[in-house]
């Protein structure tokens, strides 16, 4: 345990090539699926699931909003699950690099703002100047709420990013913690191991609450826009 905090932060590599592309790959590949009339447990259970979420998030929306159903199931879907399969030992969690995470939220959130434009536009430039307004004020406004408006991906991105990259440290720094007190007094082992457990149920937890917060709030973003 004497590697650095940061080396599972690290992008791996095979032979010099950053592996990055088959790590972010490799999720969907355990995503069962099946091609029988009746399905088992597993699969009805995931069926179940991917309705439940996809009706939670669609059911504010519209016609032209629900067209970005399947976008948005696959978007939880890929990043509970890449997520999960960093907290296993000796893995790598893509959602741990912020420019990965950039480039999930910003297209998304480009794409709702332009619907925005395209379908609505004196409603989405209604959001930049709040009505009552006083004159004096105007132009402090518009440029706040511009900035407001050009935040959003970075604040998608960076929430992300702390909450992954923070579960990990922390484990990382009690599970160091119970492998040094293993050799010198084993029942504040015994209590540091069982506060490890409950980390790790706990990280488990945040993986799949931050995919289902990222997804909401894009849902809400073309919510605004449509």
């Amino acid at each position: 345990m004497n590697e650095n905090l940061f080396a599972s932060f690290i992008t791996p590599t095979i032979l010099g090539l950053p592996a990055t592309v088959l790590i972010i790959l490799f999720p969907p590949l355990l995503i069962p699926t099946s091609k029988y009339l009746i399905n088992n447990r597993l699969i009805t259970t995931q069926q179940w699931l991917i309705k439940l979420t996809s009706k939670q998030m669609m059911t504010m929306h519209n016609t032209k909003g629900r067209t970005w159903s399947l976008m948005l199931v696959s978007l939880i879907i890929f990043i509970a699950t890449t997520n999960l399969l960093g907290l296993l030992p000796h893995s790598f969690t893509p959602t741990t690099q912020l420019s990965m995470n950039l480039a999930m939220a910003i297209p998304l959130w480009a794409g709702a703002v332009i619907m925005g434009f395209r379908s609505k536009i004196k409603n989405a430039l209604a959001h930049f100047l709040p009505q009552g307004t006083p004159t004096p004020l105007i132009p402090m406004l518009v440029i706040i709420e511009t900035i407001s408006l050009l935040i959003q991906p970075m604040a998608l991105a960076v929430r992300l990013t702390a909450n992954i990259t923070a579960g990990h440290l922390l484990m990382h720094l009690i599970g160091s913690a119970t492998l040094a007190m293993s050799t010198i007094n084993l029942p504040s082992t015994l209590i540091i191991f069982t506060i490890l457990i409950l980390l790790t149920i706990l990280e488990i937890a945040v993986a799949l609450i931050q995919a289902y917060v990222f997804t909401l709030l894009v849902s809400l973003y073309l919510h605004d826009n449509t």
